[in-house]
């Protein structure tokens, strides 16, 4: 839930949008807790949220939460942060948004769930001078800046590796696409830089879009797929993170496919690492963490203090308002079993005593994992 531990006001230019969505705050406070800055003079410093989409991509939780703490913290010492995460629900993060916008925040850092749908609100943070800074997918409205990775590269890296791992099996190669949710901006990004590189190589044998990103509806999916097309016809498989992965796996195996076809994915969980070990998972998509956590900290840090952002976001971005704001836009990497070592063991994102549980040994021998 959202806990407050403030009552400043805003300059006046917010009053208005206050008066309007105070009746919201309660149902607000639902989802979303309090990382204190100063403890004993919580009002001194620069009050800022920090809202993330779900619990279904164990990234959100799991990397960008905490350094995002660790990073604000370190840059502003005194910074109360509000954090929240909408589990997938329009209406929960609308309502987190709702209650920070009444409790007059600094800054707000965002993830959306839906971007078009959060639009409004976007708006109605804009009109009570609070910067929205929208991070690692581009949310519609009037935001102040933005940090994420270059989408379609990371449908292109994608596309790549799985024509690599098909090697010879391209020409006439039958492959099924599980794409993300393509309410997520990102997601349809990644399609299209997907289909730049496949066009034309491979036959799309069946393709879905999947809600949530959940991976059982991607399992739910695959097997759809495989009794469409036959166990035999299907020579790879894009999906568009790990835990599309994770499910299209899950169904290839259940229905006896074997061997597997080379599978994608994105986000480099460490469940998806170990998959890749295996030989399960052909490649995940390595966004790092660190820089993107650093760069929309360092944003949302310098939108609460009313500085130019221009300092920070050396990129640009058109937003669906016909408005250019500052970005930092950073380099995705491709992560097969040949370079988990020399990308996230040596990022520190994982140890390889992390990486190889027992019975990977061998695997992770191959691997160079040791």
């Amino acid at each position: 839930m959202l806990t407050s531990e403030f009552s400043r006001s805003k300059a006046p230019i917010r009053n208005a949008a206050l008066s309007m969505i105070a009746i919201s705050v309660a149902v607000g406070l639902a989802a979303c807790g309090t990382d204190g800055g100063s403890a004993s003079e919580p009002d001194d410093g620069p009050r800022i949220g920090v809202l993330l989409p779900d619990a279904t991509t164990a990234r959100w939780e799991t990397q960008d939460r905490p350094l995002l703490n660790k990073r604000i913290r370190a840059l502003c010492p005194t910074c109360t942060i509000e954090h929240g995460n909408a589990k997938g629900d329009v209406a929960t993060q609308q309502q987190q948004m709702n209650s920070l916008i009444a409790q007059g925040v600094d800054a707000i850092l965002l993830v959306a769930v839906d971007s078009r749908s959060l639009a409004t609100t976007v708006k109605k943070a804009d009109e009570a001078g609070i910067p929205v800074i929208a991070y690692d997918r581009l949310a519609e409205g009037p935001i102040a800046g933005h940090v994420s990775f270059d989408g379609q590269e990371v449908g292109r890296l994608q596309g790549r590796a799985l024509l690599k791992a098909m090697g010879d099996k391209v020409p006439g190669a039958q492959i099924v696409m599980m794409n993300g949710d393509p309410i997520d901006p990102n997601a349809v990004l990644f399609k299209e830089g997907a289909l730049s590189v496949l066009t034309g190589k491979v036959k799309i044998g069946k393709e879905y879009d999947t809600l949530q990103w959940r991976p059982e509806s991607a399992n739910m999916n695959m097997s759809g797929a495989i009794s469409a097309l036959g166990v035999d016809n299907i020579q790879g498989v894009y999906a568009a993170n790990d835990g599309l992965a994770a499910g299209s796996i899950s169904a290839l195996k259940a229905n006896k496919v074997d061997p597997l076809p080379p599978v994608t994915g994105q986000d480099a969980e460490l469940s998806a690492v170990r998959r890749i070990v295996r030989g399960e998972q052909y490649m995940t998509v390595y966004k790092p963490f660190r820089p993107e956590t650093a760069a929309g900290a360092a944003m949302v840090v310098a939108a609460a203090r009313g500085e130019n952002l221009d300092r920070v976001g050396k990129d640009e971005v058109r937003t669906n308002t016909g408005k250019t704001v500052p970005a930092v836009m950073l380099t995705p990497v491709s992560v097969t079993a040949d370079n988990i070592k020399s990308t996230l063991v040596k990022d520190g994102v994982y140890t390889v005593r992390q990486i190889c549980t027992p019975g990977l040994g061998a695997a992770c021998a191959r691997a160079g994992l040791t």
